[in-house]
């Protein structure tokens, strides 16, 4: 079952950081962030946020698959390979967040 979003103004997090995370971590809700009123951010549990990179992951290879089978061979990349590109942008990603 989906949670339900919460909306947390940002001087809220920012009092209660910890307990913010918590929320997120342990009580399984999905808390987003907001300055001014307006949405900005989301905070989400590390489950939550395997769950979406899995989803995203199985997205494209269903949009790689119809690109196959339509034969638009010309960007076909082995999965391996693909699969070690999409690795090192992780990572990439993570360690420039960091």
């Amino acid at each position: 079952m989906m949670e339900e979003r919460v909306y947390l103004p940002v001087s809220e997090l920012n009092l209660n950081v910890s307990v913010v995370l918590n929320r997120a971590v342990f009580g399984g809700e999905r808390l987003v962030i907001t300055s001014r009123g307006k949405p900005k951010a989301a905070i989400i549990s590390l489950a939550d946020l395997e769950r979406f990179e899995e989803l995203e992951d199985a997205q494209a290879a269903r949009e790689a698959l119809a690109e196959y089978r339509a034969g638009n061979m010309a960007d076909f990349v082995p999965w391996e390979q693909a699969k070690a590109e999409l690795a090192e942008a992780r990572q990439a990603l993570a360690q420039k967040a960091a």
